[in-house]
């Protein structure tokens, strides 16, 4: 499974807005650039681990 077949453009998106807002307070220090690079990388974490447990689940 490629790692684009997870989420959509537009889920993964959506799923980085809810993080975004989830961790509203713990990540208000950083800069607007930082937010959105945790974001990013939370959610590439996130399909990471789906496509790993998918894989042994298999």
């Amino acid at each position: 499974m490629k790692i684009e077949n997870v989420f959509s453009l537009e889920e993964r998106k959506q799923l980085e807005r809810k993080i975004k807002q989830a961790l509203k307070t713990e990540i208000q220090t950083l800069s607007t650039e930082m937010q959105q690079i945790l974001c990013d990388d939370l959610v590439t974490a996130f399909q990471n681990r789906l496509i790993v447990l998918s894989g042994a689940k298999q």
